[in-house]
């Protein structure tokens, strides 16, 4: 199976059960930048973070989602109609968005560089930026040092990975990037937001659904962790709802030339 299908599927599930991004982090990314703007969310998925972009930034602010899966972009069009948001959803790539040279003034990428070639995404997004144009790698990373639950939960996430590698799946653990290398951009600085996600239990169930390394039905894998997650949740859970915190990383760069 190749990585662009490997969300194939859970669309809807992912969209209704991943963390979303602190409008904090969101204002971080495009604050100074010059209007109107273009802005372009690579790897956009189901437009979590492309309806926040849009939503801050107003009527001034042209935002277009790119992604090479079919079923997520489907999903991204109807939540951004339903939140009567106007984005441009189109099918691309990292490495070949398909955009003209110069056409946006930033470029962000939410849970997704991790998923492309790092010097051709570069590379690409260097052509697509104008001067001066900015930008952002964001993830949300799990802060395992904050609580019992959010460790406890990352080891059912990481039994998970490590189930997926031996079957041959594409997995990553490590969330960072330094976009500086390869010369295409400069000033890189790193900010990070404190990001908890509220979860009931058929969110958390939701939420481990939703990863692309998480066993799917019929591996006998599956049924012993969502119990272990019931579990988990019984034990945690304050007034039906736990949280699972994440730290949201921001890593801002400029193009450079």
């Amino acid at each position: 199976m190749k990585t662009q299908e490997y969300f194939t599927g859970l669309a809807s599930v992912y969209d209704s059960n991943r963390p979303s991004y602190p409008v904090e982090a969101i204002d971080a990314i495009v604050a100074g930048l010059p209007r109107p703007l273009t802005a372009i969310d690579v790897g956009c998925g189901t437009g979590i973070s492309t309806r926040l972009l849009k939503a801050r930034g107003g009527d001034d602010v042209r935002v277009i989602g790119i992604d090479p899966n079919p079923d997520m972009l489907q999903q991204a069009r109807d939540s951004s109609r339903e939140a009567e948001l106007s984005i441009d959803y189109r099918a691309g790539a990292g490495e070949r968005t398909g955009l003209d040279a110069g056409s946006a003034g930033l470029i962000v990428l939410a849970q997704a560089f991790h998923w492309l070639k790092p010097m051709d995404a570069l590379r690409e997004f260097h052509r697509v930026l104008a001067p001066g144009g900015r930008l952002a790698l964001v993830w949300n990373v799990r802060d395992e040092e904050h609580d019992e639950f959010t460790r406890a939960y990352s080891d059912i996430a990481r039994r998970s990975m490590a189930d997926a590698r031996a079957q041959g799946f594409e997995t990553h653990d490590l969330r960072s990037a330094d976009p500086t290398v390869g010369g295409f951009f400069k000033d890189a600085r790193l900010v990070i937001f404190p990001n908890p996600h509220r979860l009931s239990l058929d969110g958390l169930l939701g939420r481990a659904r939703s990863a692309s390394y998480f066993p799917r039905p019929g591996n006998p894998l599956r049924e012993q962790l969502e119990t272990e997650l019931r579990a988990l949740f019984a034990q945690h859970a304050h007034d039906g709802i736990v949280a699972l915190w994440h730290r949201t990383e921001v890593t801002v760069a400029v193009r450079s030339g």
